[in-house]
C-alpha cells in the first residue's frame, strides 16, 4: 500500500490555527499519511525540500482583514520559485482558517489558497461535508457547523485562546485530514498503476 506524504504548511498568529493544523494532521495521520507540519513563518530549506515531495499541501492561516495572514502572503510569493518550473503541478491542495467572526469573510482566504494551488496547476480538494446547524434538529457541535465547502472554516471568540477552539472545527478540520489523505493514497495508486500500463 502506498504511503501518502501530506505536508500542512500554515501559519498561526496566536495559536488558534495551530490547533486545526494539529487536527488536520491527526486526520490524515489516521488515514495512513505521513504528515509534515511546516510553520511558513520559519521554514526552512529542508521544509521547502519536504513540501517539493509531498504528494499534498495543505495551506493554513488565520483570517486577518479579510484574507491570510501576512507571513502565509510572504510564503506564497516565496513559492513563485517552485511555479516558474511548475514543480508542483499536480499536486492535491487543501485548505483551512480561523476568524473571530462566525463569517469573518473567511472564504475570500480559502479562495486565495485555491487560486494559489491552481497557479501551480494543483488539484483542489473541498471538504465535502454537508453543512452542519442549518435546521432545527442540528447543532453547534455538528461537523461544519459553519456551513462551508471550500474548506474547513473556524471560529474562534477573540477574547479566547487557543483553548477556546471550538471542538466541532477542530473535528472538521481533523475530517479534511483524512479526506486529503485518502485522496492523495488513490492519486498515488492510480498514477502507479498507469505507469505500469505504460
Amino acid at each position: 500500500m502506498t504511503t501518502p506524504v501530506v505536508s500542512i504548511a500554515y501559519h498561526s498568529g496566536y495559536g488558534h490555527t495551530a490547533v486545526l493544523a494539529e487536527a488536520v494532521r491527526s486526520g490524515a495521520a489516521d488515514a495512513g499519511a505521513e504528515v509534515h507540519l511546516i510553520n511558513v513563518a520559519e521554514i526552512t530549506d529542508e521544509q521547502w525540500t519536504v513540501l517539493d515531495g509531498s504528494d499534498a499541501i495543505v495551506f493554513g492561516s488565520p483570517t486577518y482583514m479579510g484574507t491570510a495572514s501576512g507571513p502565509f502572503h510572504v510564503f506564497a510569493e516565496a513559492t513563485s520559485k517552485r511555479w516558474f518550473g511548475q514543480e508542483w503541478k499536480d499536486k492535491l491542495a487543501a485548505g483551512f482558517t480561523n476568524s473571530g467572526s462566525k463569517s469573518g469573510d473567511k472564504l475570500h482566504t480559502l479562495q486565495f489558497f485555491q487560486i494559489l494551488a491552481a497557479q501551480h496547476g494543483m488539484h483542489w480538494i473541498n471538504l465535502g461535508l454537508h453543512p452542519g446547524w442549518n435546521s432545527s434538529d442540528g447543532s453547534e457541535h455538528d461537523l461544519n457547523r459553519l456551513g462551508v465547502f471550500a474548506g474547513a472554516a473556524a471560529q474562534t471568540n477573540v477574547d479566547e485562546g487557543p483553548d477556546g477552539v471550538h471542538k466541532a472545527d477542530a473535528a472538521t478540520a481533523e475530517h479534511l485530514g483524512r479526506r486529503v489523505a485518502e485522496a492523495a493514497r488513490a492519486f498515488a495508486r492510480g498514477r502507479a498503476d498507469a505507469a505500469a500500463a505504460a
